[in-house]
């Protein structure tokens, strides 16, 4: 029976010290020495719904973030494609010139 009491003081201890590591984790209110065990639990389990959610929608954000990257690295490399094409039939129009002013001069 002594070691079965003093089994229990342990594990009353344990949950005190738990709690007391809760209360410096979980936001309270302005009334903080008033809280019961059940209240602080409560606002704790308030608090893991507040952060999964903040979490989901960072995800979310995340997600959206990385589809929009993808498509403006799309559009930048059809712009790349588009630039060369246009280099390639400008360098094209400019080396037909060359070739015509050439014939030009030749007659």
């Amino acid at each position: 029976s002594a070691h079965c009491a003093v089994s229990m003081s342990c594990r009353r201890a344990h949950l005190r010290l738990c709690l007391e590591k809760l209360k410096m984790l979980v936001p309270l209110g302005p009334e903080t020495n008033k809280h019961t065990t059940l209240s602080l639990l409560m606002r704790a389990r308030l608090h893991i719904k507040k952060l999964e959610d903040s979490d989901r929608k960072a995800l979310h954000q995340i997600d959206k973030l990385q589809r929009e990257q993808r498509h403006l690295k799309r559009q930048l490399e059809k712009m790349g494609v588009e630039r060369l094409r246009m280099d390639s039939i400008g360098s094209t129009v400019s080396s037909e010139r060359s070739d015509s002013d050439r014939g030009e001069r030749n007659h």
